[in-house]
Order: C-alpha cells, then structure tokens, then sequence
C-alpha cells in the first residue's frame, strides 16, 4: 500500500480555511483518500503542528487537528534514539539547515521507505524526497 508522510507545512493550511495553499493541498488529500494511501507523520511534528494550529486558529480548530490525526494518519512516536539522531543532524546542519522536526520526519520516511511528503516545506526535496502539491 502507498503511503504519504504528511508535514507541519502542509497540516497547517489544512487546518485554515483562509489559508492560499487550503484549496490545493485539499484536493491532494482528497486524492490520496481515494488512492487509499496511508497517510503517515511524527509525533513531533503534531507537537508543532498542534502548538501553531491552538495559537493562530483557536481551541476549536485544535481539536479538530486531534480528531483528523487520530481518523486519518498513522503516527510514528519518536523515542530516545531517533530524537538523538535527529539531534545530531540538526546541529551538523546549521543555521539554516532543516530543524530538529524536520529531521526526525527525514529519518522516518528513510526508514520506512518514504519518498513523498505532503509538503510546502523545500527542505524535503533538497533531502530527496517528492512533494505534494
């Protein structure tokens, strides 16, 4: 079965109406659904997901992002040793390398054989992988 890692770029706009990249990223849900393909993300990045969507869009919506995850994605809990890995990347990286996050996501979609990311985030395709929309 395919399977899509889904990032913080891309649930945030989902989650807001208003946003320019609502409408696209939509109908690339859409499209996966009907392609039945697992939609897969980290628990760090629904921390930061989580964080951005209570503060800009209210207690509602972030509720909303709850019932969605807990519908529609397949969580991967970070533990001890992939946060460490992360760690290490990020800090080797720079500045304006890929952050802490964004790494444990780049991890995980190697590990599971990963090569799409519903994205807005262009660290992902410097890293090698595709991007949807």
């Amino acid at each position: 079965m395919k399977a899509v890692f889904v990032d913080t770029s891309a649930l945030l706009p989902l989650m807001d109406r208003d946003a320019a990249e609502h409408e696209a990223l939509k109908s690339a849900v859409k499209e996966l659904a009907s392609e039945k393909t697992t939609l897969v993300t980290t628990s760090y990045t629904l921390v930061k997901t989580g964080a951005l969507v209570k503060r800009r869009l209210g207690t509602e919506a972030f509720r909303a992002l709850g019932e969605v995850v807990d519908d529609a994605m397949e969580i991967v809990w970070v533990d001890e040793a992939l946060h460490r890995q992360a760690w290490r990347k990020a800090a080797e990286s720079g500045a304006r390398g890929p952050s802490l996050v964004d790494w444990v996501s780049f991890i995980t979609m190697r590990g599971m054989g990963l090569e799409i990311a519903l994205t807005l985030d262009k660290h992902f395709a410097k890293q090698g992988f595709s991007m949807i929309p």
